[in-house]
């Protein structure tokens, strides 16, 4: 079989087909129907879907426990349900950037949804080259996964360390500087346009830098969510599906979290420690496997410990 379609078996072609076929209809849905005006998304709407989401979610989790039943080989229901709890709890960190780079561009809120929609169709298919190349190498080259796990531990370190308050510089993303050099730039927004014509001319607007941002950033931050998921199950079809669903929720987690963002304080500390205890978990795999059930309640606890502490600790004020 050629490399490249044996990725692919342990599912049928359909299986994959079918679940393209969906992510297709709702992004078609999502701009097209309940989105084709621009509008502020107020904290209400989205936390109503957040819900959506997270209903078709385990709806989809409901079909993989139906479909695929539990063998020696693994949990697949079990696998999908813990990669998406890790990749929607990773994902929080993405919107915290999102809404930095959104204040510093001053991007209206209106807007802000289409960008995040290019934004994450774009992520739809960076995060499948990462997936399968990332179970490729493992596949093919087993030491690999030392290197991944002991990634994920040094990025849960570095994540649970104090950053300063000015260490992000749109401007000085490496996508950024290439995009001006090659493409100009207007001074200024063109409503929710990406690109506008000056004196017959092509420009990009100051929005379409603010995509490319967003699609960079995202780049980055798969690099840790997705061997976190590949720590958890080498099936391909079950990192895909879990990693793409947290995505797609990941505009309405974005506008929530935007509203809510007093109960995360001290959702980084739990971040570092999922990332340090799924690295430790890919790299004594060998040797010592965690079961699912273990590293799901492990996960579980510690978000939930983070969350309550974010509400119950009182927060010191500082002068502005």
């Amino acid at each position: 079989m050629i490399p490249a379609l044996a990725m692919f078996s342990s599912m049928p072609w359909w299986a994959w087909a079918g679940f393209l076929a969906f992510v297709a209809l709702m992004l078609a849905l999502d701009l097209g129907v309940f989105n084709r005006k621009a509008h502020v998304v107020s904290l209400k709407e989205a936390l109503a879907w957040c819900a959506v989401w997270f209903g078709l979610a385990m709806a989809f989790n409901l079909l993989v426990a139906l479909k695929m039943p539990d063998t020696a080989a693994g949990k697949p229901a079990l696998e999908f349900f813990t990669g998406y709890i890790v990749e929607m709890c990773l994902s929080v960190d993405n919107v915290f950037v999102f809404i930095v780079i959104f204040q510093y561009f001053r991007v209206e809120p209106k807007h802000q949804h289409r960008v995040l929609f290019w934004g994450i169709l774009g992520a739809v298919v960076m995060r499948a080259l990462f997936i399968f190349a990332g179970i490729s190498l493992i596949n093919a080259f087993h030491w690999i996964i030392y290197v991944f796990g002991a990634f994920l531990v040094y990025t849960g370190v570095k994540l649970a360390l104090p950053k300063k308050a000015d260490g992000f510089e749109p401007e000085k993303n490496p996508a950024v500087k290439l995009a001006r050099r090659f493409i100009p730039v207007t001074n200024h927004f063109e409503g929710g346009r990406f690109f506008t014509r000056v004196g017959g001319r092509l420009h990009a607007t100051p929005m379409f830098l603010v995509l490319l941002i967003v699609e960079t950033t995202d780049v980055m931050f798969a690099l840790d969510s997705i061997p976190a998921v590949i720590a958890i199950t080498r099936n391909e079809f079950i990192v895909f599906t879990s990693n793409i669903f947290a995505i797609l929720g990941l505009r309405s987690l974005y506008f929530a979290v935007a509203g809510i963002m007093q109960l995360f304080r001290y959702l980084n500390i739990g971040l570092a420690v999922i990332l340090c205890f799924v690295g430790v978990k890919m790299i004594i795999s060998h040797y010592y496997p965690i079961d699912i059930r273990i590293s799901l309640g492990i996960i579980g606890t510690v978000l939930a410990a983070s969350i309550l502490a974010s509400v119950l600790i009182p927060q010191n004020r500082q002068p502005e």
